[in-house]
């Protein structure tokens, strides 16, 4: 048996917990109760829905509605109808697209960045509290491997940049 071999049996033998992990993961970021203890500690009213658009407007905008509808996993008119909602809140305003003007792209306002920066400020200290008692280079090697991760889920086309 080649080294190759056993690379590729010992991977496909672990798949089963690496998948457990991700849903697991998915999961507990994915909790009301995660966002709204967030959303407290951020000092923020917002509806649940509404918050995981905001954080990805601000970090991956200018966007297209139907580009963050596939990243959250909703239907584009839900999408929709959630960024007009930011928009009548002040915290997005929408445009025409800089490369191709018929699409609407959202883009944060100065009023929805300093809602993300306040969730910035409460999703470091519950990582704080989190992590306190990680290893730096467990954390490291953490942070190494998941971009990998990523990187290697988005070259292979199941994740967008």
């Amino acid at each position: 048996m080649t080294a190759g071999n056993v690379q590729a049996t010992h991977i496909k033998n672990s798949l089963p917990e690496l998948h457990r992990s991700l849903i697991d993961i998915v999961s507990a970021m994915n909790r009301p109760e995660r966002d709204a203890e967030m959303l407290q500690m951020a000092g923020l009213t917002l509806e649940r829905a509404l918050f995981p658009l905001l954080v990805l407007i601000e970090r991956l905008g200018p966007i297209g509605v139907v580009d963050l509808a596939g990243r959250v996993g909703r239907d584009y008119t839900t999408v929709s109808r959630q960024v007009a909602r930011l928009e009548e809140l002040g915290l997005v305003s929408r445009r025409a697209g800089q490369t191709d003007r018929r699409l609407r792209e959202a883009v944060i306002t100065a009023q929805g960045k300093t809602a993300t920066d306040a969730v910035d400020d409460a999703r470091e200290r519950l990582a704080l509290a989190h992590f306190q008692k990680w290893r730096k280079d467990d954390f490291d090697q953490l942070l190494r491997l998941m971009r990998m991760l990523a990187d290697g889920l988005n070259e292979a086309g199941l994740a967008r940049p």
